[in-house]
């Protein structure tokens, strides 16, 4: 398993560097997690929050800003 710093840095790198981009997407993300949308990742989910599914989702390339801000509207 990967060091939470590491997956940072790859969701930050898949957000252009933007740490305000990225907190917006893993906020909006871990909303739709609660609210029962399915994981995009294959992990032992029951142990993990919401921020870090979120988090691992950015940083494999499954979610973008784009889509979710156009989802949402």
């Amino acid at each position: 398993m990967q060091r939470t710093e590491e997956i940072a840095s790859k969701a930050l790198n898949a957000v252009d560097n933007d740490r305000y981009k990225l907190a917006l997407l893993v906020a909006k993300r871990a909303e739709a997690l609660a609210e029962g949308d399915a994981p995009l990742v294959k992990l032992d989910n029951a142990k993990m929050k919401f921020t870090d599914i979120a988090l691992r989702e950015i940083a494999e390339g499954k979610i973008a800003l784009e889509g979710l801000v156009e989802s949402n509207k």
